[in-house]
């Protein structure tokens, strides 16, 4: 699916917008106070962003869980950059948040298997060397099968 028109557009701009800013995601009613519409087309905009896979919201509550790379909601994923924290849903977003954000940092994990602390950097774009492996559980042509999981 594609996202349907420029209220979706310009809700999705919005929700990166903050996150980036505050480090955590706005609720569909501050979005519709920030854009000057009625909440519920807000929400339909968010229903419509998730359909089109561009968000991933909580079962009950309909706000935003995920908004690739970020999330929501605290995780085992952490990325710094420029003074900010921002939490990921996997390390490949983690690394992906320093990507969009055209910024070198740090992402602050720990390993699946003994909870050793890990460390991640990017440097001057580079991502420096590091010990240690990224496992995925699910093959990526199935994460859609249950994103939150993945």
């Amino acid at each position: 699916m594609s996202i349907a028109g420029p209220l979706d557009a310009q809700v999705r701009r919005h929700i990166y917008d903050v996150l980036i800013a505050r480090s955590a995601a706005p609720s569909a009613a501050e979005t519709a106070e920030a854009l000057g519409v009625a909440g519920d087309q807000v929400r339909a905009a968010f229903e419509r962003l998730a359909d089109a896979r561009a968000l991933v919201l909580d079962r009950e509550s309909r706000e935003i869980l995920m908004a690739m790379p970020f999330s929501a909601v605290p995780t085992a994923f952490v990325t710094r950059a420029s003074g900010r924290s921002y939490h990921a849903n996997c390390a490949w977003d983690a690394l992906g948040i320093l990507v969009l954000l055209k910024q070198d940092g740090r992402v602050l994990t720990s390993c699946g298997c003994c909870a050793a602390p890990m460390q991640l950097s990017v440097r001057a774009g580079t991502l420096e060397p590091a010990e240690g492996l990224v496992h995925f559980g699910v093959p990526p042509r199935r994460f859609w099968d249950n994103i939150v999981f993945t």
